[in-house]
């Protein structure tokens, strides 16, 4: 029986995974649809996020089960806690990358990113899309140790989100309040997808180790 629910906690953190990595490629597509203004990449991105919804109420699902049938304990309940955590701050990711593509579509046949600021809108994507995958990652092998790096990942963009705010906040910003309010809105939106990243790779090392990271958010 016990070799039995370590099997289903282990399937439990595979559909973490697999939740992870279906985020990392919202968030690329998104990215897409963003620097491009392309409307069916954009309408991917949104119907698309029906599929990780649906993953996480299988991913709780499990999770409750394991709960009630097995009444877990110490390490065990530990896993199963922060799964629970977990699925929420993934299924978040995945809702952040659709609010990229919604501003994508709302600006068709315009690209809703200046050209001037459009570097660091597409350092800021790539930074968010490698931290997702470093997560599928941190999840797929409970790796403590990788878990710990996405912190020094994530001062990078809180740096980049600094630079955007400069940028649109120049006196001699060229392109009106509606792109500076969508830039404002991309970089919170790229920002809080580290931030969730961090949150989970956070949760890892707490599974993997007993102890939450003194970096927690």
């Amino acid at each position: 029986m016990r070799e039995l629910f370590h099997e289903q906690l282990d399937a439990l953190f595979d559909d973490l995974a697999t939740m992870a990595g279906l985020a990392r490629h919202s968030v690329g597509l998104a990215t897409t649809a963003l620097l491009s203004g392309d409307v069916a990449v954009a309408e991917d991105v949104i119907s698309g996020d029906r599929e990780i919804d649906l993953l996480r109420e299988v991913v709780e699902e499990k999770a409750f089960s394991l709960l009630s049938l097995q009444a877990p304990v110490a390490g065990d309940l530990r896993v199963v806690v922060a799964a629970l955590r977990m699925v929420a701050e993934i299924e978040r990711m995945g809702d952040l990358a659709v609010h990229v593509a919604k501003i994508a579509r709302l600006r068709v046949p315009e690209i809703a990113v200046p050209e001037s600021v459009r570097p660091t809108l597409q350092r800021m994507a790539t930074v968010a899309t490698t931290m997702t995958a470093r997560v599928q990652d941190v999840i797929a092998n409970r790796d403590a140790s990788a878990a710990a790096d996405l912190v020094l990942i994530d001062d990078e963009m809180d740096q980049l989100r600094r630079d955007t705010f400069s940028a649109m906040l120049k006196e001699d910003w060229p392109h009106g309040i509606e792109a500076a309010v969508d830039l404002a809105l991309l970089g919170r939106y790229y920002e809080r997808i580290a931030d969730h990243a961090v949150s989970v790779a956070n949760r890892v090392v707490f599974v993997v180790t007993g102890e939450q990271p003194v970096t927690a958010r």
